[in-house]
């Protein structure tokens, strides 16, 4: 499910359109944040950030805005890379309307979450929210919809969810209340959105085009299955990078 097979950026945007718009809007605000001032800051610090005590004075806006801004170019490449790699599945699957509802739906838990629970001054920004609750969709199918999902994609979603847990609580900087709230809201919208949804098959959308001057290649489907294998270890190699990076940098 998490294999990558598109062609070209324009064929994963024809595929994917609301994951791919989702992190241009990520990418731009992050550039927009250095050149929109506000009389009290900048983008995040005017308009956007989800500031717990301007909630409570009636500035319910920002219950929505921090799942679209971050704090810093990682962050934003952070969240969009997981988007990336977790979002297209489910988007195809559920289709563009209830993947909007989950995504949305998930982060704003996440944020009202923060809100209820978390300290009055706190203040925040960022998309794990809402990405934790694509998490919390997958763990559904893991535990209660296993004809969705295959073994091998069980076993990673498991092993990402396990890692990111436990980096939740150890790591400073990071909103553990976006994190179990938006996990949460996103296994608590799981059973409505699943219904009557199929496996994720990326080929039944596919454009292709005869190319009458591809010659037949014997080797054709051993190729096919060592760039898969080549794609799985590099998917590891890079998960294990963002945990050592989780583990002693400071991604956010």
């Amino acid at each position: 499910m998490f294999v990558r097979n598109e062609r070209s950026i324009k064929e994963f945007m024809q595929l994917y359109p609301v994951v791919s718009w989702l992190v241009i809007i990520h990418l731009v605000l992050w550039l927009l944040t250095g050149f929109i001032q506000t009389p009290i800051g900048n983008l995040i610090e005017g308009w956007g950030k989800g500031v717990n005590f301007l909630i409570s004075q009636g500035e319910y806006w920002r219950l929505v805005t921090p799942i679209f801004l971050h704090s810093n170019l990682m962050h934003a490449l952070f969240n969009s890379f997981a988007l990336v790699l977790f979002g297209p599945a489910l988007e195809q699957m559920l289709g563009k309307p209830k993947f909007i509802v989950a995504y949305m739906g998930a982060g704003l838990a996440g944020n009202i979450g923060t809100f209820l629970f978390g300290p009055a001054i706190y203040a925040h920004v960022g998309a794990s929210g809402a990405i934790y609750g694509l998490f919390g969709i997958y763990v559904f199918m893991v535990a209660f919809r296993k004809q969705l999902i295959d073994q091998s994609s069980s076993q990673i979603i498991t092993t990402i969810f396990i890692i990111g847990l436990v980096m939740t609580f150890i790591r400073p900087g990071i909103n553990m209340y976006a994190h179990v709230f938006g996990f949460i809201g996103g296994f608590a919208i799981a059973p409505l959105v699943l219904n009557n949804v199929r496996p994720y098959a990326p080929w039944l959308h596919r454009r292709y085009r005869d190319d009458r001057s591809v010659q037949f290649d014997p080797n054709r489907w051993q190729k096919k299955q060592r760039n898969k294998n080549m794609f799985k270890y590099g998917l590891w190699i890079i998960l294990g990078i963002l945990v050592v990076l989780g583990l002693f940098g400071r991604v956010f």
